[in-house]
């Protein structure tokens, strides 16, 4: 068995995609004199670690939450990281090509290869079941259409092959092949998920929790359509940008330049496709993760439960219509944590477990960590990110946004949580010493936010001497402010989502494989964001749509109510422990969009989704030009007023341009397909 392995991973360590025809000949060469496929399909093992290759390539490049090192982590308007500030300012400026951060391209077309090979021959093993046949089938072709996706998400359209598999016997001019339009890669992704999901299971166990379900592959199928009815490729009437230079070699326009309404309703009807499946939470297959209501400290890092405000509305009613019996802080802390194993979170639908590659989630936590632990101490948010958080009422900061055009006139609170007056702010867990602007904010800042002054506890730390509680401030001259290194926060403002007390990195953590930080599954889809889907599907209809079903069992009546809309939001609300929209907010489009948009930048903070939402709804032009603000980090604590009042950051510069809505293809793949043409404003010459 053992040299059976040895083979196989010999061939499959071989390119096997478009992105590179030279290796592909040399791997079907290797098959020709070596194996047959037939030989590899007919037996169980190899069976099996071919679709375990296949999936292999959603690691690394492709991975959807990650640390710096991928696409598109820290360079919104919303986060940032200063380790490599060179690297940072390319990023934001624009300033780079078509050889930079191409990994995905190579990766997914090779996975796409690999999962197309399966799908062809897996039928003739006779070691599974025909049950274990359909499952297997579908979860290749579950990966293959997440690959395309992967594809749409970063460049735009691109080549769709479909099932075939090209002949490499071939001259290179004839292997070309076009790119298709964005309408027709976001169709064909939502059928091959839709077909896919007809022979998933609704669950896994918790071995194979990294593979897809049917609730995984109708959730990526409403993220697709999502995008395709989003503004990017779904112009309204009044829109001046509509990407008519983004044409293939034929002249032919690949992004649509009218508007279709149908597009939102079948993004609508597909997210309803996940809310609906059967299921033990009250009859549905997923739901918001929440924790218990606790009245005391149940352990470090667990600190006693807030009550929400009365709102007369949540806090009359128990979970999932209310707040009442649950901890929103906790509720939402836990998912990213680690504090909730994948398995056991209900609304986790697909991840890639804890295999995010050298750039996953531990890594990432390790910059977000102080220099207390000896961490990075790099990743932090802007000001804008922490703004956007509502206080405990569901009221906006005072002087939110103060600083930049438009926003809120009023000053900033002054002055800073003290012995005496803590007993004033009973809606947070703050210590003294902490600045207002941070007391008394709704529950998913304080799981987010590492504002100055806040509490880490490091407790799986070496030493015992290094083990929390401890505050930590990032003024100048104390030990995680300011210094002449890159182990600083440039706004003064740190990340504390997907941090677990536990989590340290002493001087041993970062060699033996970052074992002091607790491992978190990767939140790639879950049901907070499919509820958003619908809202945000909901909301931009005008009339109504009967669309069916994605197997065609009922058809939903869809149209643009107050009821409708709630279905999408209030959980989310009702989680985070915040007040429901108003009525005013639901009766108006234009404000309900506004909300919406705000409620993604906060809900997922992190989580891979802000820089492509803001190219999507094509807000990046106006949203990354303004400038990055944060706290006055070079202030001392002598001045603590000082540094919480909000400065632009020279180390983080801002600018836009339009070629930066879609990443530019390699200059590689360009000259080896032919018939493949440039994303707008990025220049190849033949």
């Amino acid at each position: 068995m053992k040299k059976k392995y040895i083979l196989l991973t010999a061939i499959l360590g071989l390119g096997l995609g478009l992105a590179s025809c030279t290796d592909q000949l040399n791997t079907d060469k290797f098959f020709k004199d070596r194996m047959s496929l037939e030989d590899v399909f007919k037996d169980e093992d190899y069976s099996e670690e071919w679709l375990a290759n296949a999936f292999s390539y959603l690691a690394g490049s492709n991975a959807d939450v990650s640390s710096k090192g991928h696409t598109p982590f820290c360079f919104a308007d919303d986060m940032y990281f200063g380790d490599r500030d060179n690297f940072y300012r390319r990023l934001k400026n624009g300033d780079y090509g078509e050889g930079d951060q191409q990994g995905p391209w190579g990766a997914c077309y090779k996975g796409i290869r690999q999962a197309t090979i399966f799908i062809q021959n897996i039928d003739i093993n006779e070691d599974f079941t025909a049950e274990e046949i359909a499952d297997y089938k579908a979860q290749a072709r579950f990966v293959r259409a997440y690959y395309y996706w992967l594809l749409l998400r970063k460049y735009g359209p691109v080549p769709l092959l479909g099932d075939e598999l090209l002949d490499y016997d071939e001259a290179y001019e004839d292997l070309a092949r076009p790119r298709n339009t964005y309408d027709e890669c976001a169709d064909y992704i939502a059928s091959e998920m839709a077909l896919a999901a007809k022979d998933l299971p609704l669950e896994r166990g918790a071995l194979s929790i990294a593979r897809p379900t049917r609730g995984a592959a109708l959730a990526a199928r409403a993220k697709v359509l999502l995008y395709a009815a989003s503004p990017i490729n779904n112009p309204r009437p009044t829109d001046t940008e509509k990407f008519t230079d983004l044409v293939d070699r034929e002249g032919k326009c690949l992004i649509a330049q009218e508007y279709d309404e149908t597009k939102w309703a079948r993004a609508a009807a597909a997210a309803r496709d996940v809310m609906e499946l059967p299921g033990k939470y009250n009859g549905h297959r997923y739901e918001l993760y929440h924790a218990g209501f606790k009245d005391v400290e149940s352990s470090p890092g667990f600190p006693a439960s807030v009550k929400p405000v009365d709102d007369g509305d949540f806090s009359t009613m128990e979970w999932p219509d209310g707040w009442k019996g649950i901890d929103p802080y906790e509720s939402y802390r836990a998912i990213f944590n680690g504090t909730v194993a994948a398995e056991s979170n209900p609304e986790l639908i697909f991840t890639r477990g804890q295999n995010q590659s050298t750039e996953g989630i531990s890594v990432m936590v390790g910059h977000q960590l102080p220099r207390a632990t000896n961490g990075w101490n790099t990743h932090g948010l802007t000001q804008k990110q922490c703004d956007a958080y509502y206080m405990y009422n569901g009221d906006d900061i005072q002087g939110k946004d103060h600083e930049m055009p438009g926003g809120d006139p009023a000053e900033r609170v002054k002055g800073f949580i003290t012995d005496d007056n803590k007993g004033d702010y009973k809606y947070c867990n703050v210590a003294t010493g902490v600045s207002l602007q941070y007391a008394n904010r709704e529950p998913r800042f304080y799981a987010s936010v590492a504002y100055n002054g806040s509490v880490w506890y490091f407790l799986n730390a070496e030493k015992n001497e290094d083990k929390g509680p401890k505050q930590i401030f990032y003024y100048r001259g104390e030990g995680n402010g300011y210094i002449n290194t890159m182990f600083w926060l440039r706004t003064g403002i740190g990340v504390m989502k997907f941090v677990h007390p536990d989590d340290a990195n002493d001087n041993t953590s970062q060699d033996d494989g970052w074992t002091h930080i607790r491992k978190k599954a990767e939140p790639a889809i879950r049901y907070a964001e499919v509820l958003m889907i619908y809202a945000e599907a909901i909301n931009e209809l005008g009339g109504s749509h009967s669309i069916a079903s994605w197997n065609g069992e009922t058809t939903y009546v869809l149209e643009r109510t107050e009821a409708e809309l709630k279905k999408g939001i209030r959980p989310i609300r009702c989680r985070a422990g915040i007040p429901d929209y108003t009525t005013e907010e639901y009766g108006s489009q234009a404000l309900f969009r506004k909300k919406l948009k705000r409620e993604r930048q906060i809900e997922l903070m992190g989580e891979g989704h802000r820089y492509y939402d803001l190219r999507r709804w094509k807000d990046a032009q106006e949203e990354e030009s303004k400038p990055i603000y944060g706290c006055n980090a070079q202030m001392t604590r002598n001045d603590a007023e000082t540094f919480h009042t909000p400065v632009e950051i020279a180390s983080l510069p801002t600018t836009f341009s339009r070629k930066m809505y879609f990443w530019p293809i390699s200059h590689s793949e360009l000259k080896r397909n032919k018939l493949l043409t440039q994303n707008p404003g990025w220049t190849y010459n033949d």
